[in-house]
């Protein structure tokens, strides 16, 4: 099997920082760390190589330089070969830019079995990419999969839903996203960290995957941001303690006072 996995860098802080004009994350001076639900994801999808010899396990990302970092993680993890995507061309990219810049990779590599990505990424919570890029491959999808099992080229999978679950057959290949539930991701060895580091990772630009110049970038993106912006912590509570009568009427008065009643 060849199993292709998309990961993410992204901001390791709940306080980031907005650029006023292009509506963009500043990312300088941030820890950035590989998006929870990837790594779930890769988790996912070494899980099978180790079911079934001879397969192999290839990350991709698209970033700036740094992104190399992840993707060394994901090689000290077990992971085969890793992808960068990293221009200029494509910063400030919406779901939309990103998922054809990442397809575009995708066609290039060619010859996969399987495709996983987490569910969301902490930095935008939109959950789009996934399911983007697999209407872009023209391929069947499941999201949200918190169990799987891989039976004769068909994939066996267990969908988390709000109120319950639902269990689905899909053929291969096909792309899944990954949540929390689905595993607990292992840890990076000694002698994996060694040979990640010693590993050669492909970077590629616009110029070398099949995309156009019109489908990437900021410039490129129809989601237009008119205002982002860190939220006021919220104010201290208000405990009210006492009789069940004396509380409650002290409640009441309280959201008389905040006009709430």
């Amino acid at each position: 099997m060849k199993i292709l996995v998309c990961v993410k860098q992204v901001p390791n802080t709940n306080e980031v920082k907005i650029n006023p004009k292009t509506g963009t994350l500043i990312r300088e001076g941030v820890e950035s760390i590989l998006n929870p639900d990837d790594d779930n994801a890769l988790e996912a999808a070494l899980q099978l190589k180790d079911a079934n010899p001879g397969s192999e396990v290839v990350v991709i990302s698209m970033g700036p330089p740094q992104a190399t970092e992840v993707l060394v993680e994901c090689l000290a993890k077990g992971a085969d070969d890793a992808v960068l995507l990293s221009s200029r061309a494509f910063g400030g990219a919406d779901t939309w830019a990103t998922s054809n810049t990442i397809a575009g990779a995708i066609k290039k590599i060619g010859d996969y079995d399987l495709i996983f990505a987490g569910r969301q990424a902490i930095d935008g919570d939109t959950a789009q990419v996934g399911p983007q890029i697999a209407e872009k491959l023209d391929l069947p999808q499941v999201t949200y999969v918190e169990d799987m099992r891989y039976e004769d080229g068909k994939m066996i999978v267990k969908r988390q839903l709000e109120d319950g679950y639902e269990m689905i057959e899909v053929p291969t290949p096909c792309l899944l996203t990954a949540v929390k539930e689905l595993n607990t991701p292992r840890y990076m060895t000694v002698g994996g960290i060694y040979d990640a580091y010693q590993h050669e990772i492909t970077v590629w630009s616009e110029k070398d995957i099949p995309v156009s110049p019109d489908q990437i970038g900021i410039n490129s993106s129809p989601t237009k941001v008119f205002r982002s912006f860190t939220p006021d912590p919220k104010g201290k509570g208000m405990m009210i303690e006492g009789a069940p009568k004396e509380t409650a009427a002290r409640l009441v008065e309280e959201l008389e006072k905040k006009h709430y009643l």
